[in-house]
């Protein structure tokens, strides 16, 4: 299993990615999940994926392959908008998927793929979109500020309760963490490495990047001082009903 969130804020995007591939209790793996294409000064795109390994890695492996051929409709470095670029991603979704979907549906495996893009070309606007295994998207738009793709649900209620558009590339940093240790928590599936990118508005190059190991410091005082808090919320904070039975 797998777990990525794209956040778009004012000030710019958030991106994280888990490293954890499971094949049975026996074969757990570490492949990455975020992916980055860039001319530093005039573009910046990052793509998290989720899905059968397989897959994910052959849509990556065809944009690589596409990029430089000068086709607005397959290289990245040769579209002119984000949704262009959105296009792209999909396109070669859809390639995979004609010449692998057949072949998986005859061994009953399912076609399962779905990607984060966040990017931005020069003169144009930050954007966020997540992309189907169907090659179609949608696009992060009004009050919709944060998409995942995986295991969504273990943290997504973080996200809910802090996340608004004026929130700080620093909180949101911190946000992400820790919605991606409630889900390692009651996961398994989902775990270190984490990849982390900080993208500042207009600058067009990553403005921060890390990989963080299980044994990170602060992914450890998050394991700790949250989960510390929460129960002392629990206990401390919210008094009992007062129910009578």
């Amino acid at each position: 299993m797998t777990y990525c969130i794209g956040i778009l804020l004012d000030e710019g995007a958030v991106l994280a990615a888990d490293s954890r591939t499971n094949a049975g209790i026996d074969r757990v793996s570490t492949f990455r999940k975020m992916f980055t294409f860039e001319k530093p000064g005039e573009r910046l795109f990052t793509l998290l994926t989720a899905g059968n390994l397989s897959l994910t890695q052959g849509v990556i492996s065809l944009i690589t392959e596409w990029l430089h051929s000068e086709d607005p409709e397959r290289d990245l470095f040769a579209v002119t908008s984000m949704f262009g670029a959105a296009r792209v991603v999909g396109q070669a979704i859809r390639e995979i998927h004609k010449s692998d979907g057949g072949y998986l549906q005859q061994h009953d495996v399912d076609f399962s793929a779905s990607f984060i893009l966040c990017g931005q070309i020069k003169g144009g606007q930050l954007r966020l979109f997540m992309l189907y295994d169907a090659g179609n998207f949608i696009e992060a738009l009004g009050e919709t500020i944060y998409f995942q793709i995986g295991e969504v649900k273990y943290g997504k209620p973080i996200l809910d309760r802090i996340l608004r558009h004026d929130t700080s590339l620093t909180d949101a940093a911190k946000c992400a963490l820790i919605s991606f240790d409630s889900t390692m928590r009651s996961n398994v599936s989902v775990g270190p490495p984490l990849d982390l990118m900080i993208y500042r508005r207009d600058t067009l190059k990553p403005s921060f990047m890390v990989r963080l190991e299980d044994d990170d410091p602060y992914l450890q005082t998050i394991r700790e001082k949250w989960g510390g808090a929460l129960y002392k919320a629990f206990h401390d904070v919210i008094h009992d009903p007062g129910w009578t039975f």
